[in-house]
């Protein structure tokens, strides 16, 4: 290469996109979706499935219509249901336990966050041989895991498509992130009418959860042209539909937008991270068992109102996309923080941490744990421990 040509290359190598990559599973999208699950698993060459699901799930049928689909397929199925809302490390060791005792080949996760994030650690856990707790952090899954489908009966995690799991450490009361594209499933069947059978509480801490995921991936500063894109309609599609469905939940086109929303959040933030909301959400969750969805919508106007001046056209542009009109320059947080409440009062959540059951006394602990978070690593703005307390003493 001629001395020009590579000093032109250098120029727009340095001036250019920052290099990123970007990283989905495969996704089949659509009502009635569910119904491929056989041949999907087949194709994996999958012959006695580890289906992990919830009483909740199970209650509403959705676990074991995707059982009876398997079994029509020839395929046998070992159910596992000892997951809780936010699912333990226990609750995973036991799981790996079940899978190499029952001798499994490919998982199929049937739930919410609670139940995929269960799921596709447990899939780590029996190919790495190790105790959940050796799997903490960014890029610490040594080997793949077994073959993983996810189909999701909430519009919100997004486990389905990202390369995060989150599982409470019970002992030390706090939660801790699994970050590898090792985490990402082989396959995210999604089925909006999976979702018809949640509650307007549950439709309303998911979807806020989805919000936030799109909020903080587009203002992280791990951010990029592609996580942008996603971010940016998952806020529309989030901002227009979650109040409609929450109104009207049997409406399914709501659904499929709030779906594909999620959707859209959940590779956003697979790709660019989070931020402070979520560490914040994570110590509440780790600590007292809280809702990760509504710990989030209780969180999130504090938090702008916290980053806004560092990234300011960023949190403009979310705003414009919630309103679908331009907004001034000239303005500042306020706007975009009357409409986030405006929106979590038309989903019925009450602000107020304390009617989580968030104590003054708890604060000091759950700054200490936010603030060594990973999520913290990508906000857009520096914080202290004495800055995250401040913003749990404002939202409490």
């Amino acid at each position: 290469m001629a001395k020009k040509d590579a000093e032109e290359l250098s120029n727009i190598l340095h001036t250019g996109f920052p290099i990123r990559k970007f990283v989905a599973p495969e996704i089949i999208l659509g009502d009635g979706s569910r119904s491929f699950i056989g041949q999907y698993v087949r194709s994996l060459s999958g012959r006695n499935i580890f289906l992990i699901s919830d009483t909740g799930v199970i209650k509403a049928g959705w676990a074991g219509e995707i059982a009876d689909y398997l079994n029509y397929s020839g395929l046998e199925v070992v159910t596992y249901d000892k997951v809780s809302p936010n699912p333990r490390s226990e609750e995973v060791m036991r799981g790996a336990e079940c899978y190499m005792e029952e001798e499994c080949d490919v998982i199929v996760a049937v739930g919410g966050g609670s139940v995929m994030d269960c799921g596709k650690t447990i899939g780590a856990v029996v190919s790495n041989r190790c105790n959940v707790l050796e799997l903490e952090g960014v890029d610490e899954v040594a080997l793949p895991a077994p073959p993983i489908i996810c189909i999701p009966t909430t519009a919100g995690s997004s486990a389905d498509v990202s390369q995060f799991a989150v599982i409470t450490d019970e002992q030390k009361k706090r939660k801790f992130t699994i970050v590898s594209k090792i985490m990402l499933p082989d396959l995210a069947l999604i089925d909006p009418e999976m979702t018809m059978t949640m509650s307007p509480e549950l439709t309303a801490a998911t979807g806020m959860d989805a919000l936030c995921h799109a909020f903080e991936a587009y203002v992280s500063n791990a951010s990029s042209v592609m996580t942008d894109m996603y971010a940016l309609e998952a806020t529309k599609l989030l901002a227009e539909y979650l109040p409609k469905v929450y109104a009207a939940p049997e409406n399914i086109i709501f659904r499929d937008q709030v779906m594909l929303g999620s959707m859209y959040a959940g590779l956003a933030f697979s790709n660019a991270s989070l931020g402070l909301v979520h560490a914040m959400a994570h110590s509440l969750g780790g600590y007292l068992d809280s809702p990760h969805g509504e710990c989030n919508a209780q969180l999130l106007e504090h938090v702008v109102a916290f980053n806004y001046s560092q990234v300011p056209d960023k949190y403009r542009a979310l705003e414009t996309a919630m309103s679908g009109k331009r907004t001034s320059k000239n303005k500042g947080p306020d706007d975009l923080i009357l409409k986030l409440r405006n929106m979590t009062d038309q989903l019925g959540i009450k602000p107020g941490l304390y009617n989580m059951g968030v104590k003054e006394k708890d604060i000091e602990f759950l700054s200490q744990n936010a603030f060594l978070d990973p999520c913290l690593a990508t906000n857009p703005r520096s914080a202290t421990i004495e800055d995250i307390e401040s913003l749990y003493h404002a939202a409490l």
